[in-house]
């Protein structure tokens, strides 16, 4: 495949798991892929190896390391913001400072690269946010404080949707439902609680994600933007 020859990809959290899967589809198709990472370098390290990306360590709860970052990466021609982070517990208990720094990592890091991206972006851009299905649907307790973050992510898309589209760079979210990672693996204690709410009972795998996101970023994509793309197994529904 080389669907992505000659792209200049960053992928924001790109280490593990989901990201992990991204980079992977996007260097297969011939993309010239950065991601960053925050505490997985050997992970990171073995990832550029193994797909001939380039790794560089980035906080994302750090405002100006995340747009120096974007900026650095010089213009290009696809943003994918997947770094994030997921606090879950009861409300009354959870530390004020641990729900700020999500949001920060959540909500103000995809706002902020997506703006410094869009400087440098040529006409035609792409711009991914990995949102949750969370945001449309909060299916049991204790997840209060991510949905709200999941949630800010929808106006984020909808908003500079709107306001980069005179350039035809295009804003969408990916919501996820149950992805099989190590934050939230199949045989994990979240498995009873979610299949019962699923159509498809299963873990989706983080290959599909980076699908839809590949799409996204595609050709065929050109006139989607704005949109939440929910990839969930009927979670939802």
């Amino acid at each position: 495949m080389a669907g992505f020859q000659g792209k200049s990809v960053l992928v924001l959290g790109g280490s593990r798991g989901i990201g992990a899967a991204i980079v992977r589809r996007f260097a297969a198709e011939g993309a010239a892929v950065t991601f960053t990472y925050a505490g997985s370098r050997e992970a990171a390290e073995r990832l550029a190896a193994e797909t001939g990306s380039t790794a560089v360590a980035t906080d994302s709860a750090d405002r100006d390391a995340v747009i120096a970052r974007v900026r650095d990466s010089g213009p290009l021609d696809v943003l994918v913001v997947n770094a994030g982070v997921a606090m879950m517990g009861d409300p009354l208990e959870l530390e004020a400072d641990a729900v700020d720094r999500m949001i920060r990592i959540n909500v103000a890091a995809p706002y902020h690269a997506a703006v410094e991206a869009a400087r440098r972006m040529p006409e035609g851009g792409r711009i991914v946010v990995i949102g949750s299905n969370v945001g449309d649907h909060v299916g049991f307790p204790g997840i209060a404080a991510y949905a709200l973050t999941k949630s800010a992510v929808q106006g984020l898309v909808r908003g500079l949707a709107r306001d980069f589209g005179p350039r035809s760079i295009t804003v969408n979210a990916v919501q996820p439902g149950p992805v099989d990672t190590d934050m939230n693996p199949a045989d994990g204690p979240l498995k009873d609680i979610v299949y019962g709410q699923m159509a498809i009972k299963r873990h989706g795998q983080p290959d599909e994600i980076a699908g839809m996101v590949a799409w996204l970023a595609g050709p065929e994509a050109s006139f989607v933007t704005g949109a939440m793309h929910t990839i969930d197994g009927g979670f939802g529904a």
